[in-house]
């Protein structure tokens, strides 16, 4: 992307100040950020929030060292927990709702879709535990998700950012946009 994504600016916040505050609202009480690249510019971001932090030392690495690094701050008397990730800014609290709701019914692994395409964030039974410390870097989530699909419930998402990355300049600008009605300021 050209630019360090979490500390973007999105409407009057940053990026990530945005997808914490989608999970607050949402009533989700204990968030891990984990960070590494440029983490001590992260944590001075959030020095205001009841957040607590992992560290991923290794920038090269999979997503799925970042996961493992999280779910070892995860408390163990958690039941489960949503790995959210910093490029969805605008997935909004009422669709995490629906994600927590599934797990209070009974399911095991919840993810997102609008019109067919899954999404982010997911929600992962803390039953997993082990299974998310060890993912394998190839796979990952997906793996893990396509290993127990007799167990993923798939919950329709009114809202299409759930399947929107922003992976590049251009698809940041564009949710930008779309979310704002404005082009982003410059950073």
């Amino acid at each position: 992307m050209g630019a360090f994504k979490p500390l973007l600016p999105f409407g009057d916040r940053t990026v990530i100040e945005c997808c914490i505050g989608n999970l607050l609202t949402a009533g989700v009480e204990d968030i891990v950020v984990v960070v590494g690249h440029r983490g001590e510019e992260i944590r001075e971001q959030l020095k205001t929030l009841e957040v607590s932090f992992a560290v991923n030392s290794d920038p090269d690495s999979e997503m799925s060292v970042s996961i493992a690094r999280g779910v070892e701050k995860v408390s163990t008397g958690a039941g489960a927990l949503i790995i959210g990730l910093v490029d969805h800014p605008a997935v909004p609290p009422e669709t995490i709702k629906i994600l927590i709701d599934e797990w209070s019914r009974g399911a095991r692994l919840v993810q997102p879709e609008h019109d067919g395409h899954g999404g982010h964030p997911v929600l992962v039974d803390l039953a997993y535990r082990d299974e998310l410390l060890a993912l394998d870097p190839q796979g990952g989530l997906r793996a893990l998700f396509a290993v127990h699909r007799d167990e993923v419930r798939r919950v329709p998402a009114e809202s299409p950012y759930v399947a929107r990355d922003m992976d590049t300049w251009e698809d940041y600008r564009r949710l930008h946009e779309d979310v704002f009605g404005v082009s982003p300021r410059n950073p």
